[in-house]
């Protein structure tokens, strides 16, 4: 949890950032527990959907991420998404 409080300002920015590009759908993290704190359990992952030109793009912003260098992220994945609704 210390590797991740020390990087989520970081993280945060570059989330803040596709905000206000227009391109973040949404972004949070996976609790390891069904619990606002999940306390001593933590987090199983986050999730982000953005729009990006190319899966290379996106591939290239998911490994850039602070909590991937930090080594809070133990692996990325990244998928095409194909909004229908809202």
């Amino acid at each position: 949890m210390a590797r991740r409080l020390a990087a989520r300002p970081d993280h945060l920015a570059r989330l803040t950032a596709l905000r206000d590009e227009g391109r973040l759908l949404v972004a949070g993290p996976c609790p390891a527990i069904d619990a606002d704190d999940p306390g001593p359990a933590g987090f199983s992952g986050s999730l982000v959907i953005a729009e990006f030109a190319s899966l290379e793009h996106a591939r290239a912003w998911a490994d850039a991420d602070p909590y991937a260098s930090a080594g809070v992220y133990q692996r990325t994945e990244v998928r095409p998404f194909r909004r229908v609704l809202p």
